[in-house]
């Protein structure tokens, strides 16, 4: 679409997983992490994947996908880390990217979709944020360009808050079904909950 992208953010630790690692975890028969990428591959775009160094089992997980594997070698670092090296990576002519969670099992191709398509048909080229129907603000959430180097100067692990913060007034939001913006899986209760509620099979 345009030479847009898609980041997906895969270079967390699973810290709160307990030994498992929350982006392989079996949904529909496939790691997480591979369903996440097939679903933004989905969508048409350039599909980038930030990983840690190693995570030889995240990357065959993808292995076959035609995405673009982005090592952050200092993912410990926090979340920035990944968006820093995953702009980085962008090609100069990409106008916007879509930054999505890997561990957000609920979206799929098209919720990615909807954001493009909003970006293009919107003149003005705001941030586009994921949110509940009564507004609650989520994920994914797509930049437009002129915001990459906000993004490159990320520290900590708060993530793109600062940016959105900074920006508040530029922000638009794309309201996604039900808890589909906010459900991220980061803790074996958490999926457990989430496999019973929407009777996905592994």
């Amino acid at each position: 679409m345009d030479d847009m992208a898609l980041l997906l953010l895969a270079a967390g630790a699973s810290a709160r997983m307990r030994g498992r690692d929350k982006l392989l975890e079996p949904v529909g028969g496939q790691p997480l992490l591979r369903r996440q990428a097939l679903a933004a591959l989905a969508t048409g775009t350039r599909v980038y994947v930030t990983l840690p160094p190693g995570a030889d089992a995240r990357r065959a997980a993808l292995e076959g996908l035609a995405v673009e594997i982005v090592e952050v070698a200092d993912a410990a670092s926090g979340m920035a880390a990944s968006l820093r090296a995953g702009v980085a990576a962008l090609p100069p002519t990409c106008p916007a990217v879509l930054v999505a969670l890997a561990d957000m099992p609920d979206l799929g191709s098209e919720d990615f979709s909807r954001f493009f398509k909003t970006f293009q048909g919107d003149p003005e080229k705001p941030i586009l944020r994921g949110t509940t129907p009564d507004g609650r603000p989520g994920h994914p959430v797509l930049f437009p360009r002129r915001f990459f180097a906000d993004l490159a100067r990320l520290e900590g692990d708060q993530g793109a808050k600062p940016v959105l913060k900074a920006h508040a007034a530029e922000i638009r939001s794309v309201p996604l079904p039900g808890r589909r913006a906010l459900t991220d899986l980061d803790t074996p209760e958490a999926w457990e909950e989430w496999r019973q509620l929407s009777q996905c099979p592994d």
